[in-house]
Parts: C-alpha cells; structure tokens; sequence
C-alpha cells in the first residue's frame, strides 16, 4: 500500500492532482494522548489497486490507543485509525469495482486521522444509500467485531446468559444489542448508575456496577441462579479476567476481544482444566474479513441490523482533527459511552490544495 508522499499519478475527478498538503495527526513517538500531533503532510497517492478517499468520518477505538502506545508495534512515524467513510477521489491503475465519485467504508485499514486516506480498493465496503457517513465510521468496524463475537467466536443461542463487560461504551452497546436480538440475556458492567441505564435501555437485562462489589463473578453468579454461564465476552483486559474465568460454568468460554485495561499478564493454562475444562479465546477482526467475500457478507449483516433497527449505532462525540489527543484522553479515562467519532475538515484541505496548484 502506498504511503503518505508517494509520488505515482492518479485524478481527482477529471484534474491531476499537482501538489498541496492535508492536515492529519501523527504519532512520532509512542506514548499518551498527547503524542497525537496535527501536521500538514503530503496527499496519498494511489498505488496499483488503491484509492484515495477524502474522508468524511473516522472511528476512534481502543485499537488506535494501542497503536499509539507502542503496545501493537507500527513503524514511526504513523497516521493512526483504523476505521472510516468517505468519498473516493482517486483510484490507481488496475482497480476495478471502484470508481471516483462513490461513498464507501472500510476498517481494519491505517491512517484515517487525516482529511485523505489511502485504501486497498477490495477492503472498501461500498455504502447503501440509506446509511450515511457518520454512521458507517461509527459502525463498520464495532459492528462486524460484534458480529463475529456472537456468530463464530461463541455462536450465541437463545436462552443463554451472557456477560457483557463495559457494557455502555461502543463495543459493549453494539453487543447487548445483538446478543438480545439473538434470544440472549446479558448481565452487563459498566462503573457508573448512568452508564447503567444505557446499558439497561440497549437490552441488559442486570447490570452491575463494577465499583460498587468486592466480588464479581459471585454477584453474577448470584444474578444467573448460583450457576456459572456459558460465555463472557471481555474487552477490558486486564482488570476483568479473572472475574471473566470465574463467573463461567464448567466448559464455558472467554471470548477476550480486547484489553482496554491493559493486557492480560501471562498465566498458567491449567487454570482453564481447574476451571471446568474453560476454552480462552483471543480473536482478532482482520481474520474473520481475511476475505471480500466475507467481509461483505458480515458489512451487509451489520447494514440490515441497522436498517432493522435491531442495531441503534449511537454516535456520542464528535472532534475535530485537531482534537484527536482530547478524544483520546477522553475514551481512555471512561468519560464517554457511545461511539466517538473525529470529523476531519475537508473544505479546508480542498482550499489548500487549490491554493498551492
């Protein structure tokens, strides 16, 4: 994939592109938010098989935290995330299926913090008319991870009783959703009453306030009727995993999709035998897309539940570019529920670039 500055040709519309910057963040160093740096940096250019797209919206996730603290190495310097929609203005020799004009998403795909962004043409997930930009940042990632989480990593059945973790923020709103869609009770966390509620109007059947029990997997054990449960879905890491282990029944599963709390330190496996014959599982997106096909068949699925309504993406903060570091700071300290979005300003680079052609 092309980087930023590379020089091979490509139109925007009709017009050769012929210089110009953008604005987009840049991590130079790993470390905190405040690493998150705006700069004016070259446009991308299309290799073979890429686009350009302007970008009209970018997810902020917890992937992108681990980017910028080195904890998932990328070679300095980097525009950091990972998910996005926007228009293509630009498509490379030898791409079919693409073309200038059309709105379009994808994830799993680097550098989004940026008013343009370069994307192999078969990981763009063309969009319907009915859902817009905002809502395919916001969706596309979270919701084909949610998608996997309940389809293949545990194929949740109805009747189960599932625990949830961080149930208010986007990943955990997205789950208890499905997961009630599919005929599942969820027992959600969350550390505070109002997130409570949130995750209580999403589908929650029980929710518990982290902060406020000395023994977790005991108050979910005493909220399922003494019994373990079949699965926990955990993307919380660190502080939540032996809780995780221990509110399971005999031959339950941990599906850990994440580590927002830090990572899980090393452990021996005999506690899963000790456990009750537990499975762990640590699954990744980009191996449940590995393929167009799949991945248009998990984005189709994603679009129907919004489209049904059986998913309500709810978009909870919007930042400018220059704003990155403040969303950051604020995903990571719990103060946001919801879906964060950063809302690059592309007026602004097309004056730019029209200045300096």
């Amino acid at each position: 994939m092309s980087g930023i500055g590379s020089s091979s040709t490509g139109l925007v519309g009709d017009e050769p592109i012929i210089g110009g910057v953008m604005r987009a963040i840049q991590v130079y160093e790993v470390g905190g938010p405040e690493v998150l740096r705006e700069a004016e940096v070259d446009p991308p250019r299309p290799g073979p098989g890429e686009a350009v797209v302007e970008v009209a919206a970018s997810g902020v996730n917890f992937l992108d935290v681990y980017h910028r603290e080195g904890r998932y190495s990328v070679p300095l310097p980097f525009i950091p995330g990972s998910e996005g929609a926007g228009t293509v203005v630009e498509v490379g020799p030898g791409v079919a299926g693409v073309a200038v004009g059309d709105r379009v998403g994808w994830a799993e795909i680097p550098g989004t913090y940026a008013e343009r962004a370069v994307v192999d043409s078969s990981r763009l997930v063309p969009l319907p008319d009915d859902i817009d930009f905002e809502t395919a940042a916001a969706v596309l990632l979270q919701g084909m991870t949610a998608h996997y989480l309940v389809k293949d990593a545990y194929p949740v059945q109805e009747g189960d009783t599932v625990l949830v973790h961080a149930a208010a923020g986007g990943m955990g709103l997205l789950l208890t959703q499905l997961i009630t869609h599919l005929g599942g009770r969820v027992i959600g966390t969350t550390s505070t009453t109002a997130k409570a509620e949130l995750a209580k109007r999403a589908g929650a059947a029980e929710v518990i306030l982290s902060s406020a029990v000395d023994d977790l997997a005991a108050e979910v054990r005493r909220l399922n009727g003494g019994q373990g449960l079949p699965v926990v879905f955990d993307g919380v890491g660190a502080h939540t995993f032996d809780a995780s282990l221990a509110s399971l029944r005999p031959r339950g599963h941990l599906v850990l999709f994440g580590a927002a709390s830090g990572a899980v330190p090393p452990f021996d496996p005999i506690r899963l035998a000790h456990g009750g014959s537990l499975t762990l599982i640590r699954p990744s997106l980009g191996d449940f897309i590995a393929d167009r096909s799949e991945l248009l068949r998990r984005a189709a699925d994603v679009f129907e539940w919004v489209r049904s309504k059986a998913l309500e993406v709810t978009v909870t903060g919007r930042y400018a570019l220059s704003e990155a570091a403040r969303a950051h700071s604020d995903l990571e300290a719990r103060r946001t529920t919801g879906k964060l979005l950063l809302i690059p300003d592309a007026a602004a680079a097309g004056r730019r670039e029209g200045a300096q052609s």
